[in-house]
C-alpha cells in the first residue's frame, strides 16, 4: 500500500491514533489529526513535522480536507455525521488494524468474543514464541499493531485481540485463523441490539478463504449457528459435548480431532489457569497451535506453565488466610460471573463503575448465590444495589473511593475468604481504563495489610 503523499484523516489522538499518525507521517503521508479535545497530549514531534496538521477541538470539515482516506479510532462511532458525509463522498474510512493488515507479511491469529479475548490472545501468544515463532502480541492489548507490524516475518505470526468496535473499521482484514470465544450482552450503549453485536463480531471471517479456519464455540448456540456462514474452515471447541472436529472433553483429557487424528493434549486439571472459562480459552489455544503445526507436547507444556494475564483473576496476595483477587478487566456482568464461579470459598466482592448498558439481575443472583459481602462503587452502585434489594441481599456497603473500598474489604473479610474485585463495569466513571483500576486496587491490598 503506497501512502506516499496521500492526505489522511486520523480521528482519535489516543493511543491508537497517535501511533498511527506517526506510522503515517514516517511513510511520506500528510495526516490530519483530530480530536474533541482542545488540547491533547500528542508527541513534541508532531508540531514540528512539515506533514502533520492539528484540528483539536471541534469536528473536521470533510469538504475542506478532501482526504484520500480516513483512519478511525475504535473508540469513534461510525455513525458521526461527518464520517457519513466521508462516505457518501467515496472517502474510504478504516481502522488501525485494517492499516495493519495492509503492511503486514506475516499471518494474522485474531481473538474476538465478549470474555476470554485477552487470556486467549495472551496464551495463543506465548504458545507460538514457545514453539519458535517471530510473534507479535497485540491489537487490543499491549501496543497497537501497526508500529511493530512490518518487523514479523511472513513465517512469523501476529497474534491480535480484537474488540468489536475495531471490527467495524476492517474492509479487507482476514486472518489465517480467525476465534469468537463466546458471546454475551455488552457494549449494547453502542451496538444497541445484539444482533448488531453479533454482525460486528462476525465481521472477523467475513473475508476468510476455504484455505482459512475459523475456531467457535459450539456451546454458545448463537456462535454455533453463526458457523454456516464461513467460507473457512470450522473448528468447533465444547465442554460439554465430544464434537467431530475441534476440542473437547473425553476420556479425562483435552482431546482434538483434526483431520481425522483424534489426540489427547492435557488432563484438565493440570492447567494452571482455573475455573470453566478458562479451559475454553486453553481450548482455543489448543486449537490454534494445532491448525499451525504446533507438536501436542509443546502445547500440553505451556498450558502447564502459562499464568495468565494481569487483571484477569490475577492473584494479587494473601494476609491473614485472606486471598486477594484483581480481576478489574472484568468490565462486564457475563465475565464477572465466570470470576464468581471460579471459587468455592466465601467471596467479598467489588462491584460497580460504569455500565456500558447491561443489566445486573443475573450479576445480582451470583452475588447473594456466592458472596458474603459486597462493596459497590462507581455510577452503577446504586443500579446493583437495586437489584440487590430486590432479591433480598442487604450485605453491602456503598462507598464513594477505591481507599475505603478496599479498606472495607479488608475488614469484614476473614481467614479463608476471597476478596474479588470483579465489577462487571467499565472503569471509565473513576479510571482512564481497567489497569489503573487494578493496580490501584493491588496497591492498596498491600497497603492496608503490610503491618
Amino acid at each position: 500500500m503506497d501512502i506516499q503523499s496521500k492526505k489522511v484523516l486520523v480521528i482519535g489522538a489516543a493511543r491508537s491514533g497517535i501511533k498511527t499518525t506517526e506510522f503515517l507521517l514516517s511513510k511520506g503521508a500528510t495526516v490530519y489529526l483530530n480530536d474533541q479535545k482542545e488540547n491533547p497530549e500528542i508527541p513534541d514531534s508532531f508540531s514540528a513535522h512539515e506533514n502533520f496538521h492539528s484540528i483539536f477541538g471541534m469536528e473536521p470539515d470533510i469538504s475542506q480536507i478532501s482526504p484520500d482516506f480516513i483512519v478511525v479510532s475504535p473508540a469513534v462511532p461510525l455513525d458521526k455525521e461527518y464520517l457519513i458525509l466521508a462516505k457518501e463522498k467515496g472517502i474510504e474510512i478504516i481502522g488501525e488494524l485494517e492499516l495493519s493488515y495492509r503492511f503486514a507479511k506475516a499471518p494474522f491469529i485474531g481473538i474476538t468474543g465478549t470474555n476470554g479475548k485477552t487470556t486467549t490472545t495472551s496464551l495463543i501468544g506465548e504458545l507460538f514464541n514457545t514453539a519458535g515463532f517471530k510473534t507479535l502480541i497485540g491489537g487490543n492489548i499491549g501496543d497497537p499493531l501497526v508500529t511493530e507490524v512490518e518487523k514479523i516475518p511472513e513465517d512469523g505470526v501476529i497474534v491480535a485481540e480484537i474488540s468489536s468496535f475495531q471490527l467495524e473499521g476492517i474492509k479487507d482484514f482476514a486472518p489465517q485463523v480467525a476465534i469468537i470465544t463466546n458471546l454475551t450482552p455488552d457494549h449494547m450503549d453502542r451496538h444497541k441490539t445484539m444482533e448488531n453485536y453479533l454482525e460486528a463480531k462476525a465481521r472477523i471471517f467475513e473475508n476468510q478463504t476455504e484455505n482459512d479456519f475459523l475456531i467457535l464455540n459450539w456451546d454458545d448456540q448463537v456462535i454455533r449457528e453463526t458457523g454456516k456462514r464461513s467460507t473457512g474452515k470450522v473448528l468447533y471447541f465444547s465442554r460439554k459435548e465430544s464434537i467431530q472436529e475441534g476440542a473437547f472433553l473425553e476420556d479425562g483429557f483435552l482431546t482434538v480431532s483434526f483431520n481425522g487424528k483424534k489426540e489427547k493434549i492435557i488432563k484438565p486439571e493440570e492447567i494452571f489457569i482455573k475455573g470453566g472459562h478458562n479451559l475454553e480459552n486453553s481450548m482455543c489455544g489448543v486449537l490454534a497451535g494445532i491448525v499451525k503445526g504446533v507438536a501436542p507436547e509443546l502445547i500440553a507444556q505451556v498450558l502447564r506453565d502459562f499464568k495468565g494475564v494481569e487483571h484477569r483473576l490475577e492473584f494479587s496476595g494473601e494476609f491473614d488466610g485472606v486471598t486477594y483477587v484483581n480481576d478489574s478487566k472484568g468490565t462486564n456482568p457475563d465475565a464477572s460471573l465466570k470470576a464468581l464461579a471460579s471459587y468455592d470459598q466465601p467471596i467479598v466482592i467489588i462491584a460497580g463503575g460504569r455500565n456500558k448498558g447491561n443489566s445486573f439481575d443475573e450479576y445480582a443472583q451470583a452475588i447473594k448465590e456466592k458472596c458474603k459481602f459486597a462493596v459497590l462503587i462507581g455510577e452503577a452502585k446504586k443500579d446493583i444495589k437495586e437489584e440487590l434489594d430486590k432479591i433480598g441481599f442487604t450485605n453491602y456497603f456503598l462507598t464513594d473511593n477505591y481507599e475505603e473500598a478496599v479498606l472495607k474489604t479488608v475488614q469484614v473479610s476473614e481467614k479463608g475468604d476471597v476478596v474479588l474485585l470483579s465489577p462487571a463495569c467499565a472503569s471509565w466513571d473513576m479510571f482512564p481504563n481497567y489497569e489503573i483500576r487494578g493496580n490501584q486496587f493491588k496497591e492498596l491490598v498491600k497497603k492496608y495489610n503490610e503491618k
